[in-house]
Formats: C-alpha cells, sequence, structure tokens
C-alpha cells in the first residue's frame, strides 16, 4: 500500500500574518484561501516543487488533539544548492541561517528559521535532486546500505 504525505497543518496565532510570512519570505505558494465551512478558514500552501503543503487552519478543532503555535520544530525543505538558496530568502526578507556544511558528502548542508510563532524549519542542500527525486535517492541510498 502507497502513502503519501500531502498536508501538514500547521499551528499559527494568526492566518493572515502566516500566510503572508510563507508566500511573501518563504516563497510557498497559495493554493487554497477560503471559509470550508462556517467559521472554519484554511489557507493551503506548497513549496515551489514540493507534493507536500502545509495548512493554516482558524477555527477547526483537530480531534487527535490542538497543537500550539510555535511548538512544531524539525520540518525540513530540501534545495539543490544551499547557497543560492540563502540569497534569495534573504533577498526576500526572510532571517535564515547561512548554510552550515556537517560533512563535504551531499544532503550534509543545513540553514535554519522560524516563522513569526517559532515554529521551526530546516532547509537541506541535496545537490543530486538536480537529476533525481529525493524518494528515489533515499530509497538508492537504503539499498547501499543493506
Amino acid at each position: 500500500m502507497d502513502m503519501t504525505l500531502e498536508v501538514i497543518m500547521l499551528p499559527v496565532t494568526d492566518v493572515d500574518r502566516a500566510k503572508e510570512f510563507y508566500r511573501d519570505k518563504v516563497g510557498f505558494h497559495v493554493d487554497l484561501d477560503r471559509e470550508v465551512m462556517e467559521g472554519v478558514r484554511i489557507v493551503q500552501l506548497t513549496p515551489p516543487g514540493s507534493g507536500c503543503s502545509i495548512a493554516l487552519i482558524d477555527g477547526l478543532p483537530i480531534p487527535t488533539g490542538t497543537p500550539q503555535p510555535g511548538t512544531y520544530h524539525g520540518m525540513q525543505l530540501c534545495v539543490e544548492d544551499a547557497k543560492v538558496a540563502y540569497e534569495e530568502l534573504r533577498e526576500r526578507g526572510l532571517d535564515v541561517s547561512e548554510p552550515q556544511a556537517f560533512s563535504p558528502e551531499d544532503g550534509a548542508t543545513f540553514m535554519y528559521f522560524k516563522d513569526p510563532d517559532g515554529n521551526g524549519w530546516a532547509i537541506q542542500e541535496y545537490r543530486q535532486r538536480a537529476a533525481k527525486p529525493l524518494h528515489t535517492l533515499l530509497g538508492e541510498l537504503a539499498a547501499q546500505r543493506q
């Protein structure tokens, strides 16, 4: 059975402020912004080239528990070139850390930022992404280690 991760509900205190941040500073595309039922607004945004989106929700209780704004950490975006991404994000006004290489191998360079509520993101450089999708690369790496 295949499963895909497609939407992550991201807890924020102000949907409009978060929408502006993710659209204007991080560069996500706004897929949806509407009231889906009375009193429930959903703003869904997708990073360019991604199959997974974030949803900013106002007025909808989550049956498994309602996360608090600023408590999500470890979400990760992947880019082909960290230096190029860093420059572009800084030009948009994003307070992102400089790329840090933890080792010379591909996939070991990271930078970090937080949204206005304090939810934390990592951006990982994966140069091989230019030629292959991430799930293919990870499958190949897993097969090599067996």
